[in-house]
C-alpha cells in the first residue's frame, strides 16, 4: 500500500512537472512606418504590443491612438532581419478607429518561432489613409522582454 501511494505521488508530480509550461513574453512599440515629406500628412499616432508564445501558439495583443485616419487591418510578418519589411504570416484583428486594439491567435511554424526569438516578427497597422502602396501607418517589433535592440 505504501509503495502504491508512493507511486501515486511521483506520478502525480511528474505529471504536473510535464505540464507546467513557461511562456515566452515578447513586447514592442508601434510607431511611424518609413515616410517621405510628402506623407508625414498620412501618418500618425503610437502604440503597444505584446505577445506570449506557448509551445508554437502566439497570442498577441496591443493598442494603438492618434492615427489619422480609421485603422481598417492589422498583420503579423516576419522581416529578413529586426527593421526590415516581409510577407504576411497572419492577419490580426483591429478595432476600426483612430484608437483602438489590436488582438490575434496564431499557430506559428518551427522556423517562425525562430524568427519571433531572433526579433524578426513585427506587427504592421493599415488605415483608411497612410503610406502607398498599402496603407500602412505603424509598425513595431516584438522583442523578448528585456531586449535591449
Amino acid at each position: 500500500m505504501r509503495r502504491l501511494a508512493l507511486l501515486a505521488m511521483l506520478v502525480l508530480g511528474a505529471g504536473g512537472f510535464a505540464g507546467a509550461q513557461s511562456l515566452d513574453e515578447f513586447s514592442g512599440r508601434l510607431s511611424w512606418v518609413p515616410i517621405s515629406g510628402g506623407q508625414r500628412a498620412d501618418v500618425g499616432g503610437d502604440g503597444r504590443i505584446a505577445a506570449t508564445l506557448e509551445r508554437s501558439q502566439l497570442t498577441v495583443v496591443g493598442t494603438f491612438e492618434g492615427l489619422p485616419a480609421a485603422a481598417v487591418s492589422a498583420s503579423l510578418r516576419e522581416g529578413v532581419a529586426t527593421g526590415a519589411r516581409g510577407p504576411v504570416i497572419a492577419d490580426l484583428t483591429v478595432t476600426a478607429a483612430n484608437s483602438g486594439s489590436i488582438a490575434g491567435e496564431v499557430r506559428l511554424s518551427r522556423s517562425q518561432v525562430a524568427a519571433l526569438r531572433e526579433g524578426r516578427l513585427y506587427v504592421q497597422l493599415h488605415a483608411e489613409r497612410g503610406v502607398a502602396p498599402d496603407n500602412a501607418v505603424l509598425w513595431g517589433w516584438l522583442l523578448a522582454e528585456g531586449a535591449t535592440r
